[in-house]
């Protein structure tokens, strides 16, 4: 069982959430495109459903599976992709939902967002819960950000620890693994 600290609460991140949910709106409600909301499989779940519920305007979303860490709490390094959307692309603005932005391997080296572009999408934004600058191995553009933290474990709302605490309400550092 791990020793779980709270880092944001379940209120701060709805708030959080809500201003995001805002800005996406008054930047895409008078669009000439549709607007795509692309989650990013299994973290960032949770942030995609209430985000996609304090956004104003009309959208679709949809989901991509990557994976860089293979069940540890360490990148691996090696991406891979588990699962492509469903959803055509082409024509659309794109939004990425991610639910933490580390070494930046995942959205980068997956290619996921030279892709998108690929597939003739109109524009492609990036919008990632957490923010961990110090470890980026790869630069990523972020149009969204809810908050920038240290090089710390995260679990909970959607992020999690070899599967377990993503139904937390509030994310939580890991401070010890018995």
């Amino acid at each position: 069982m791990a020793t779980i600290e709270t880092l944001f609460s379940a209120e701060t991140l709805h708030q959080r959430v809500r201003e995001l949910g805002e800005q996406i709106t008054h930047d895409y409600q008078q669009s000439d495109a549709p607007l795509l909301v692309v989650g990013v499989l299994k973290g960032a779940t949770l942030f995609l459903a209430d985000l996609v519920r304090c956004i104003g305007c009309p959208l679709e979303f949809d989901f991509v599976a990557i994976s860089s860490y293979a069940g540890a709490t360490q990148t691996s390094g090696e991406v891979r992709i588990l699962k492509d959307l469903d959803i055509a692309v082409t024509g659309k603005h794109v939004l990425i939902v991610e639910d933490i932005l580390d070494t930046g391997l995942t959205l980068k080296f997956s290619y996921l967002i030279e892709s998108l572009l690929a597939r003739h999408a109109k524009s492609v934004r990036v919008c990632v819960l957490l923010d961990k600058p110090s470890r980026r191995r790869v630069e990523v553009a972020v149009d969204y950000c809810g908050f920038q933290i240290e090089d710390r474990f995260v679990v909970g709302y959607g992020m999690d620890y070899a599967e377990q605490y993503r139904n937390l309400p509030y994310i939580g550092v890991v401070q010890s693994v018995s």
